[in-house]
């Protein structure tokens, strides 16, 4: 896979987290603000989630939808995890 492409798409999983991020999204319009299918959608829940992002999937009165619960960092090396705070 080229330069070009692999940047393209650690660039979409960013776009997902600041999406995500302090509000919940469903799958339609989440994968409509990536450009992406829902099942593309879904791999890249599921990257994330082996990324050590802590995502769920919640049901209430208006449906299904994504929560990011609290951006992580794993160090792959010691597979440990850095919770990411903002200040």
């Amino acid at each position: 896979m080229d330069y070009y492409r692999v940047n393209q798409i650690e660039e979409r999983f960013g776009k997902a987290v600041k999406l995500m991020t302090g509000r919940a999204m469903d799958s339609r319009q989440l994968a409509k603000d990536l450009g992406v299918s829902r099942p593309t959608l879904l791999r890249i829940i599921k990257e994330l989630k082996r990324r050590g992002y802590i995502i769920r999937s919640v049901h209430d009165d208006l449906g299904w939808h994504y929560e990011l619960i609290i951006p992580v960092k794993l160090d792959k090396s010691t597979g440990q995890t850095t919770v990411m705070v903002k200040r």
